[in-house]
């Protein structure tokens, strides 16, 4: 017979419930989703494969990181050259949970040890250029005959195969965001007097092109593992970064394939929804929505500008091209007059109080200080101090998911070039020191 529910009165609030079922600060007493798989990352200056291998680390995978014997490139990615202890600010973000040793893939000893290693292990993902761990002895094909269950996460830009696959191009973010064109639609418009130097295309600010393909590539992983676990047969994932983010271009591509309409870069202007933009506030920038007719009247409203509901009543009034810098006029000369809280103070007592129809939704453009800076932020866990051996005390982002039985966590910060070394190559092919200390002498690892 089951319980009946507590009555309404008896049950704690919402929010109160869901912190207490996934509050990220009591994920180390609960098991881990992934605590069964082997992961090897070969990814090599590429920080979608890293990005891959860490979410699978966050949920409890073991997770080998590869290196050459003088340590992998990306490791030297970091503004304006900083190191910290001899390690770039970036892959200090991306180094987590993993456990770090060398391997010289250009040399036949060194493949052999990663073949051992892939026997034995359940998800390998590399960045080479398409062909040359297969050129090596340790692509997919070969691997495959080695460990049948083995999923095996290529990442190129171009991806496996097609005309550019052999490109002698590198993966590079930004030629994953330059091929996605996204980067066409970001940035501002040209004027009417024609291009401005600022009115260019611009690239994401962040690694966005790694950091969707990376995701992708996880994701792909997942996927493949859960259909080894009915068919007991893993497979060869192919992503492609620049595919990635083409997949999260939205409706671009086929507005350009059924009505032949490129989609040009518009800066605070949206072609379908307005005002859906970031308007100048006294203290930096805010984003405002309210661009169905309810909504823009809310907007109207909290600007006490009933007229310019009245000179643009429609969605297709206010997305016209020659219309919108004009509405964007109106609305940054009352919002330039507001700080970014004082605006969001007026949003939300209309929301809040019902003074009238529609909803609007605004939102500070935050600096890296301001999103730090957010109590909220660091109520749900999202950044997390970490107290590392060799690195000190470093401030990461916690991972992004809050789950209530399987939640992901992150135990440690980076590990130096090859720290795990010993007991990794011990603990996985029985290596014992005296060998170690011959593969190092000849540069194995």
């Amino acid at each position: 017979m089951s319980t009946p529910d507590a009555p309404a009165s008896a049950r704690p609030p919402w929010a109160e419930f869901a912190r207490g079922m996934t509050a990220p600060e009591r994920a180390a007493t609960k098991p881990e989703a992934l605590d069964d798989l082997l992961v090897l990352d070969c990814s090599t200056g590429n920080f979608a494969g890293l990005f891959a291998s860490s979410i699978l680390a966050e949920f409890g995978a073991v997770v080998i990181r590869i290196e050459p014997p003088g340590g992998d490139v990306a490791r030297q990615f970091s503004p304006d050259g900083l190191q910290h202890h001899g390690t770039g600010l970036a892959y200090l973000v991306e180094g987590r949970n993993k456990h770090h040793v060398t391997l010289n893939l250009e040399d036949p000893e060194g493949r052999l040890l990663l073949r051992r290693l892939a026997g034995k292990a359940d998800v390998l993902i590399e960045t080479h250029r398409p062909g040359q761990m297969d050129a090596w002895g340790l692509g997919y094909r070969q691997l495959s005959q080695l460990n049948p269950r083995l999923v095996y996460v290529a990442i190129s830009t171009h991806g496996q195969f097609g005309p550019r696959a052999a490109s002698p191009i590198p993966d590079h973010d930004l030629t994953n965001q330059a091929l996605s064109g996204v980067p066409y639609v970001t940035g501002e418009p040209e004027g009417p007097a024609g291009p401005e130097p600022h009115a260019v295309p611009t690239r994401q600010g962040n690694w966005a092109g790694w950091y969707f393909g990376g995701a992708w590539a996880a994701f792909a992983a997942m996927a493949a593992l859960a259909w080894r676990a009915t068919s007991g047969r893993g497979q060869l994932c192919d992503v492609s970064p620049a595919e990635a983010e083409a997949r999260m271009a939205d409706y671009g591509l086929h507005w350009y394939h059924s009505h032949r309409q490129i989609w040009e870069r518009g800066g605070a202007f949206n072609p379908s929804l307005y005002p859906y933009t970031l308007v100048r506030t006294r203290d930096g920038y805010a984003f405002l929505a309210g661009f169905s007719d309810p909504n823009w009247t809310g907007v109207t409203n909290i600007m006490g500008r009933p007229d310019l509901r009245e000179r643009f009543p429609t969605m297709r009034d206010r997305t016209a091209a020659e219309k919108q810098p004009e509405i964007h006029r109106e609305i940054e000369a009352w919002s330039s007059q507001l700080t970014s809280h004082e605006l969001l103070e007026k949003v939300m007592d209309y929301m809040l109080h019902k003074r009238g129809p529609g909803t609007v939704a605004t939102a500070r453009v935050n600096s890296p200080k301001d999103t730090l800076d957010e109590r909220h932020w660091w109520e749900r866990g999202v950044f997390q101090h970490v107290e590392d051996p060799h690195y000190g005390r470093l401030l990461l982002q916690a991972p992004p998911w809050k789950m209530s039985r399987t939640p992901p966590r992150l135990k440690w910060a980076c590990r130096p070039v090859g720290a795990d070394n010993p007991r990794i190559f011990a603990r996985y092919l029985g290596l014992p020191p005296s060998e170690l200390q011959a593969l190092r002498a000849r540069g194995v690892i």
